[in-house]
Formats: C-alpha cells, sequence, structure tokens
C-alpha cells in the first residue's frame, strides 16, 4: 500500500461499559493500546491518526443538556462544560492506556480547535496534526463539544472529525472498531451486510435505523451515511466497521490483514 495513512476509531461500545454512566473497561484499554504499539512497531512506515468515542461518558452528558442541539442559555452552558470534563476524563484514560504502552500519542482536543456551523464542521486547527504525523506521533481526537457559530455549541463525533481530516490528508482506510461484527441486516442477531456503496444504501436504511442503539450523534445509521459520504468524497478511501472485541482484531486490522466486517465503498 502506497499511501500509509490510516484512521482508527476506538468505539465508544468498545471501550467503555455504555449500560454504566463513565464506566471505562481498563482491560480492553490496555490490550487495544498493546495491539496499536505492536501493529506501529511491525509497520514501521506506517501513520497514524487515532480517534476514540465518548461511550458512556460524554453521550449521558450530553443526553442530559441536549447539546447536540444547542447551547444558548446558562444552563445549557455549564452542560456544555460538564460534556467536556466528562470526555476529557475518558481521553485520558484512553492516552495514559496508549502512552503506557509506547505508542507516541499527541492530544488534539476538537473543544480546542473545531469551530462548526450549524452542527457541521467548519473549521478545524490543522497544524497539530499535520506536525504530529510529520515527526512520527499519532495524533489522537475524540467525540467532544465544540464552539457553533449558529447554534452557540454542539456535540461532533469521531466520525465528524475524521470526515474533515480525511478531506485534508487522505488516508488509504478509515478502520471503525466497536462490539458489534459489522452492519447487521437486523439487531442484534442479523446477517452481516459485507459491503455498503451508493448502489445499495437505500435498500438498507431499515436495517441501519435498527441496527443498534442511538446515541447522540445519530448511531449507526449516521455513522454509515457519513462514511459513505466520505468515501464519496475522496477517490480510492476504503473504509471498515469491525468488531475489535476479540483479542488481535485491531492489530490485524492495522496490518492490513483484516477479515469480515463491513466494507464502505464509494464503488462495489
Amino acid at each position: 500500500m502506497s499511501n500509509s495513512l490510516l484512521f482508527l476509531k476506538l468505539g465508544g461500545s468498545l471501550i467503555t461499559d455504555k449500560s454504566r454512566e463513565q464506566t471505562a473497561l481498563p482491560g480492553v484499554l490496555v490490550r487495544l493500546a498493546a495491539e496499536v504499539a505492536e501493529a506501529l512497531a511491525a509497520r514501521p512506515e506506517l501513520r497514524l491518526v487515532l480517534g476514540h468515542g465518548s461511550g458512556s461518558f460524554g453521550h449521558a452528558e450530553a443526553q442530559r443538556y441536549g447539546t447536540r442541539h444547542g447551547v444558548r442559555t446558562a444552563e445549557q452552558w455549564l452542560g456544555y462544560a460538564a460534556v467536556a470534563q466528562a470526555a476529557a476524563r475518558l481521553n485520558r484514560l484512553v492516552f495514559d492506556a496508549l502512552r503506557e504502552a509506547g505508542v507516541p500519542a499527541l492530544n488534539v482536543p476538537p473543544s480546542a480547535s473545531v469551530v462548526c456551523h450549524d452542527g457541521a464542521i467548519a473549521e478545524m486547527a490543522l497544524g497539530p496534526v499535520e506536525a504530529g504525523l510529520a515527526h512520527g506521533l499519532v495524533p489522537l481526537v475524540w467525540g467532544d463539544v465544540a464552539l457553533d457559530d449558529a447554534r452557540g455549541g454542539t456535540i461532533v463525533s469521531t466520525e465528524e472529525v475524521f470526515r474533515f481530516l480525511a478531506l485534508r490528508f487522505r488516508p488509504a482506510e478509515i478502520l471503525l472498531a466497536g462490539i458489534e461484527r459489522g452492519v447487521l441486516t437486523r439487531w442484534p442477531d442479523g446477517e452481516l451486510i459485507p459491503l455498503i456503496t451508493p448502489g445499495n444504501i437505500e435498500a438498507l436504511r431499515p436495517a441501519l435505523r435498527g441496527s443498534n442503539a442511538a446515541d447522540v450523534t445519530g448511531g449507526m445509521e449516521s455513522k454509515v451515511l457519513q462514511m459513505l459520504a466520505e468515501a464519496q468524497a475522496t477517490p480510492g478511501l476504503s473504509i471498515r466497521i469491525f468488531s475489535g472485541t476479540e483479542p488481535g482484531a485491531v492489530k490485524a486490522a492495522l496490518l492490513g490483514q483484516a477479515e469480515g466486517g463491513t466494507a464502505i465503498r464509494a464503488e462495489g
């Protein structure tokens, strides 16, 4: 693969217990960090942008205050700060696990670098990401709050940050690791959908709406539609949604040895 840049998201469902508020899974974090470190060691030319979801940390606070839909009142601004704190608390756990495993992670907080317009990212400070990649570091972004010139404030998902960055940095592949084995025809026990393209997306919309529990950034349907739009906007980009629950799965994906999951491409 001539393009050695990959984006990897560690989903909130994978690294936290979504049934218990602000509960991380330390053993999973240690394992995933080790897999990332091992992949970087095995593939020295690999350049990587990492992201993680907010799971049972940011989503609970964001739902409490309705932050995604706008921040205008004094109470909502207090909520905005509370969401940022919760997201940062999980980020610290992820960041520390990566650093302890030997991954040269560099935090790039969306709350300090992103400006939105009516819910969509309009600007992001790209210098830290560019410098990090140029000097062998691994920029780390996450689902976070962001200022919004129409709504006051909002929430940006990791997928939305990836989409903005992908248009500028052109990764070869975006890998989204969660607890599901991919996108299913019916959640939780349906058939795996191996490939999603513009040609079959409309027929799959009912499955996407019911494929898993929604979160404040829209759940599986929103994730798939965002990634399909990104695949169409970035020629040659491949996107894979897969399970990171099995030991070695994330490492295999980073080494180009992934099996299973759902691929999202602009063409079949």
